[in-house]
């Protein structure tokens, strides 16, 4: 699988800790297709509230389904103006302070 990232983006209308908890339900939704630990071990992201930033590493088949499951929930829920994405070839997560791992629960 190619190496990409999703870079979300969200507007102010949408509450930071609301982003917070659609992240940790996407893994949950996740977790039930691949196991707890196949998702500790591939799945990586990192999310920065004060910003309204999230980075899912979709480089692996779990990250893959997580950016997926994560892009309907928040586009449902929120509305696709709400949320801007957009996808990176590169790994992005190593210029904001690292990707975390499933279990980290990385909210800065």
């Amino acid at each position: 699988m190619k190496n990409q990232s999703y870079r979300y983006n969200f507007t102010r209308a949408v509450p930071a800790q609301d982003i917070e908890d659609t992240l940790m339900l996407a893994l949950l939704a996740v977790e039930s297709l691949h196991g707890r630990a196949r998702v500790r071990m591939d799945s990586r992201f990192q999310l920065d509230k004060k910003n309204r930033r999230c980075v899912i590493n979709a480089g692996t088949r779990t990250g893959a389904d997580l950016a997926k499951i994560f892009t309907g929930y928040v586009t449902r829920e929120y509305g696709e103006k709400a949320v801007g994405i957009v996808r990176e070839s590169a790994h992005t997560c190593s210029g904001h302070r690292g990707c975390s791992g499933a279990a980290a629960g990385a909210a800065v």
